[in-house]
């Protein structure tokens, strides 16, 4: 018997841009991206638009329709924009992607095509799933309308949804076309969402750059009232060193089995599942970062002082560090929240690859977390907790 073996090298073109108002007809950007590839005189696109957004700017699917009309000799929207539910949720069930597939096949939306999806990451995750495989590959443009979906999950190259209780079961890896970040589309957002997406800078500047993580201490003050010149800054930043990863890490669609941008997820994952996703992404990553930290500390990675630098600064931005579903356990008793350990080793494949810290903008990976001392730093994180809260209660009752 012989074999044949060849190395197939693809390269694929990641382009992240910023702007303001995007579909204004006199900002030429979205027209240009997508007249950018192919002979064709009009190009077609389906668009998605989250429903939350919708909402919360009544005139939106209208400035869409307009922009379309005033670019009618270089594009072509088949048919209004279509507005689905947005939220963890919409990530719950394969019906939503088979509802887009629905969708791509009686517009005629071919590979030459796109999908443009306007919303939060979960229905970008979704919506990315679908273009990825339908005609094996559909090309998908991301318009982030979330702090977090800008600087994070918008920018990267995953899709996906949950199945069997596990958070990003199903999916795919498969860089979009595009990505388009228009800060006014932030405009309207709660602060509880707002605020989401810090805790992703502050994730990769413990793990990649020690000077972001001064910054962003340093706009910590004009961040908590969402100034918009220190959010952009933010925003960009953090979106710049995530994909400075995927190009350079060697390792963009993780056939190994590190994640570093992963950093505090792996309790993440398992607290959103347990919260029925009532701990929105953002939130259950502050809390797996604060865990870990701790962790870290406990085993004289981290010191000290550099362990309170990123605990204060996740406070200061406005996130709680404990959630009572560390401590929801078994019948047997045991915490459920360490079987997020095991389930992010499968997701992974291979060994547990977690990182932790040396210090602020140092990573380092390890291959086993020492249970005990995951359990000793999930009871720190509960009386910091506890004597947080009770600071805010005599503050409270001395006013």
């Amino acid at each position: 018997m012989t074999s044949i073996e060849r190395t197939v090298r693809v390269s694929y073109r990641h382009q992240v841009h910023f702007t303001h108002r995007v579909f204004d007809p006199a900002n030429l950007l979205l027209r240009d991206t997508l007249a950018a590839e192919g002979a064709r005189a009009r190009h077609k696109a389906l668009v998605i638009v989250d429903e939350s957004l919708a909402l919360a700017q009544p005139g939106l699917v209208r400035e869409i329709e307009n922009y379309f009309s005033a670019h009618a000799g270089t594009l072509e929207l088949p048919c209004p924009p279509i507005i689905m539910e947005g939220g963890e949720r919409v990530k719950n069930a394969y019906f939503h992607v088979s509802d887009i597939h629905s969708h791509i096949d009686r517009h005629h939306i071919d590979r030459h095509s796109y999908l443009i999806c306007v919303g939060g990451g979960a229905l970008l995750d979704m919506v990315g799933l679908a273009a990825a495989t339908a005609h094996r590959g559909v090309r998908l443009v991301r318009l982030p309308t979330t702090t977090l979906s800008q600087d994070d999950s918008g920018v990267g190259v995953k899709n996906g949804i949950n199945a069997f209780g596990k958070k990003n079961f199903i999916g795919t890896f498969a860089p979009p076309f595009a990505v388009i970040n228009d800060f006014q589309l932030l405009a309207t957002l709660p602060p509880r969402d707002r605020r989401a997406g810090y805790v992703e800078a502050v994730k990769v500047a413990c793990i990649r750059d020690a000077e972001f993580f001064h910054a962003i201490e340093r706009d910590a003050a004009a961040l908590v009232e969402f100034e918009p010149a220190a959010l952009q800054r933010l925003i960009y930043r953090c979106a710049e060193l995530h994909l400075n990863h995927i190009a350079t890490s060697g390792d963009p669609f993780e056939f190994g089995s590190a994640r570093p941008l992963d950093f505090g997820h792996w309790a993440a994952h398992k607290l959103e599942q347990l919260s029925e996703y009532k701990i929105r992404h953002g939130e259950a990553v502050a809390v797996g970062i604060a865990l870990d930290v701790l962790y870290a500390k406990r085993l004289g990675f981290l010191a000290a002082a550099s362990a309170e630098r990123i605990l204060s600064l996740l406070e200061t931005l406005g996130f709680e560090l404990f959630a009572s579903e560390l401590l929801h356990t078994d019948s047997s008793g045991h915490l459920l929240v360490l079987s997020g350990l095991t389930e992010f080793r499968e997701h992974l494949g291979g060994e547990l690859t977690i990182t932790l810290l040396k210090t602020i903008g140092q990573g380092f990976e390890v291959h086993e977390m020492n249970l005990p001392h995951v359990v000793e730093a999930i009871h720190q994180l509960q009386e910091r907790h506890r004597q947080r809260s009770q600071t805010v209660i005599s503050a409270h009752a001395g006013r």
